[in-house]
């Protein structure tokens, strides 16, 4: 068997570097209690790996914090968080480690400045999303209307019209879907602004992962079931590819991908490393036997 890896998979910049900030935290606070606001990262691997240092998950609205927690370290991880939980935070006396991704925290700012412009705010993605959920109230504190649109369809919905808005996106949306609610919105809101807010990283692994599919027999998608960029990875895979499956660990690759001859791996942003070389070596031992 010949195993292949997309040039680009696993980890992006603000995920390794949320993961990083949490194993100091826990090396530089012996004494104290480390939390993460939210699971940390979408993937069960990483953060057993976390619990296991001894990082504990805090509710994403920060409501089962101690009201005095001075001597808790709390971690905000890479999607962010709305200024009330910034400020509940301050206000519980914690020790606050802001690992919020530097392209999340841009839109975050933007959609303020923008909201105190007198602009109204159009954030393309999921409604339910950590990162949707902070710079919405990034918009809204700044006394900004902003409305979530998840997909073209809401977009050709939205009523009432605004008279000046500018439109961002979520992180990790697909570049085909902003594009097609971008285009939907120009023909019903003349003076619209469009950012491009997507990360480039999601738009690099799709194109790793389909120039990966043009030289394999199957690809295994690794990631998190619920990693968002994780599912789109599939999506592209299971178009491109007759065989793709999405596994979480070793333990889930297919019988038959044991009897291909050639297998590509790709991986989601959430996606350690040392996940993505276990399930290399699996395939190389089930090959042997």
């Amino acid at each position: 068997m010949t195993i292949l890896r997309a040039e680009i998979l696993g980890y992006c910049m603000g995920v390794r570097r949320a993961v990083e900030a949490a194993e100091l935290a826990c090396a530089e606070n012996v004494n104290k209690k480390v939390y993460t606001l939210g699971p940390l990262i979408h993937n069960n691997s990483a953060l057993k790996a976390l619990e296991k240092m001894g990082v504990g998950v805090l509710s994403a609205d920060a409501s089962d914090l101690p009201a005095d927690a001075s001597d808790c370290v709390v971690i905000i991880r890479a999607h962010g968080v709305p200024p009330v939980i910034m400020k509940k935070l301050e206000n519980s006396r914690c020790k606050v480690i802001n690992a919020t991704c530097p392209r999340v925290l841009s839109s975050q700012k933007r959609a303020a400045d923008f909201g105190k412009k007198g602009y109204t705010v159009l954030l393309a993605g999921d409604k339910n999303h950590g990162e949707v959920v902070g710079i919405s109230g990034c918009a809204r504190a700044s006394g900004a209307e902003c409305t979530v649109i998840e997909n073209h369809e809401e977009a050709a919905n939205l009523n009432p019209l605004p008279e000046q808005a500018i439109l961002l996106s979520q992180t990790t949306i697909s570049s085909a879907e902003y594009e097609n609610i971008a285009n939907v919105l120009k023909e019903k809101i003349p003076n619209l602004k469009v950012a491009n807010t997507i990360c480039p990283a999601t738009q690099e692994r799709q194109k790793a992962l389909v120039e990966l599919c043009r030289n394999v027999d199957g690809v295994l998608i690794i990631g998190g079931k619920n990693s968002a960029n994780t599912k789109r990875l599939l999506r592209t895979a299971q178009e491109l590819c007759p065989n793709a499956a999405l596994i979480e660990t070793a333990d889930e690759i297919p019988a038959d991908f044991f009897r291909l001859k050639r297998v590509g791996l790709s991986a989601g942003a959430s996606t350690p490393d040392f996940v993505i070389d276990a399930v290399e070596e699996a395939l190389n031992e089930g090959c042997i036997n």
